[in-house]
């Protein structure tokens, strides 16, 4: 299995307490988190990651140089920033099977990704992964109808329900037929566009923490540390 990594975002709300490395290098106990998580995929069947870069790229580049994680490490430098659509097609240009996995750098999801793969190839719709939280204002709300994403209805809802958990389980050639701009935002520029019911959800259960804030930052120092 392969896996794209987006990691080439500015980290702006997280710099107030990590300046001198991108969000995906912010350390938890004492190993950059990005390390942490190819670990993780590794111990789940990832044999390859395809890292998308961009903000401070040689410092991500250098690290895993000198870093050996077990698996295939291919980079993905952006020259501009393209959103996480233009990064996602970027890289599936480094990718060899008919589908891949896709993740945010800044996040952590206990996800059973053989479940995720199990659900392929159906119609070959791609499927979003879900997390249960008890408040989604600050994510993007998903309206889930048996297993299709009814509407993506966005961030600043209060209460409990699904929440796009940032990864997808996506066709090679997503991408081949559309006629997307070199930048966009695969989220709301691509997903939310199609037509309802078309993408298949897989709602995850496993532990679900994104280090993007300092809030949660600090909450991963002692929930991720028996990981680093």
């Amino acid at each position: 299995m392969e896996a794209i990594i987006l990691a080439g975002g500015f980290g702006t709300r997280l710099r107030s307490v990590v300046s001198a490395v991108p969000k995906p290098m912010a350390p938890i106990a004492g190993r950059p988190f990005l390390h942490l998580l190819i670990n993780v995929l590794k111990r789940k069947g990832i044999s390859k990651a395809i890292l998308s870069v961009g903000y401070m790229a040689d410092v991500i580049t250098s690290y895993f140089d000198q870093h050996p994680v077990g698996i295939d490490v291919i980079f993905e430098i952006e020259q501009k920033p393209l959103g996480t659509g233009g990064a996602i097609a970027a890289a599936l240009r480094h990718a060899s099977n008919d589908t891949v996995f896709v993740f945010n750098g800044d996040t952590y999801l206990d996800l059973d990704v053989r479940s995720v793969a199990a659900m392929w190839p159906g119609d070959r719709s791609p499927i979003v992964v879900g997390r249960s939280v008890s408040d989604t204002e600050r994510f993007g709300r998903m309206d889930i109808v048996g297993d299709r994403v009814a509407s993506f209805i966005g961030s600043g809802h209060k209460g409990r329900g699904v929440v796009n958990a940032g990864c997808y389980l996506v066709p090679r050639e997503i991408f081949l037929d559309k006629k997307m701009p070199e930048a966009f935002s695969f989220e709301s520029d691509f997903l939310a566009l199609l037509p309802p019911l078309t993408l298949r959800a897989h709602i995850s259960t496993g532990q679900f923490i994104d280090i993007g804030i300092p809030e949660d930052y600090r909450l991963a120092q002692s929930e991720l540390a028996g990981l680093a």
